[in-house]
């Protein structure tokens, strides 16, 4: 017998194809399967440093995160079939801990994610990968590159 999902969450960079090209089909098999509610999830990250944004337009952020929110739901329509029920959510802030509050907020029980090789350069994956997969009070099922 294997687990039933109930909410799935994908976080996905939208300047990265490779952040959901094998991890969105394989999130998609497990919704269907289980009739799951699937969640597609960007991350805007923040500056690190309030002298870096100090270089930026005051608007900056919300410019970005409404662009992330454009981006993500033209990805759901171009890849998400009908039947199943998608919700897209952007937030801002440092990846892997946006990735960890917000799929505990939604109350996701499967992370499905994917993760390059060493030499590959996703800022979405290697290292915030390995920090949800350690951190994560769900299961995480990693898609390698």
């Amino acid at each position: 017998m294997y687990k039933k999902y109930k909410k799935i969450f994908v976080p996905i960079d939208t300047n990265q194809e490779s952040s959901w090209r094998l991890a969105l089909p394989q999130a998609l098999e497990f919704a269907k399967r289980d009739k799951a509610k699937l969640y597609l999830f960007t991350v805007v990250p923040d500056f690190g440093m309030a002298v870096v944004g100090s270089f930026f337009p005051k608007d900056y952020a919300e410019k970005a995160i409404e662009h992330a929110e454009n981006e993500l739901n033209a990805l759901a329509r171009n890849h998400v079939p009908a039947e199943v029920d998608c919700t897209c959510y952007v937030r801002h802030g440092t990846i892997y801990k946006r990735i960890l509050q917000s799929a505990d907020e939604l109350g996701a029980d499967l992370i499905v994610l994917s993760s390059h090789r060493p030499e590959g350069k996703d800022y979405l994956l290697g290292p915030n990968a390995a920090r949800v997969v350690r951190h994560a009070d769900q299961s995480v099922f990693v898609i390698r590159e």
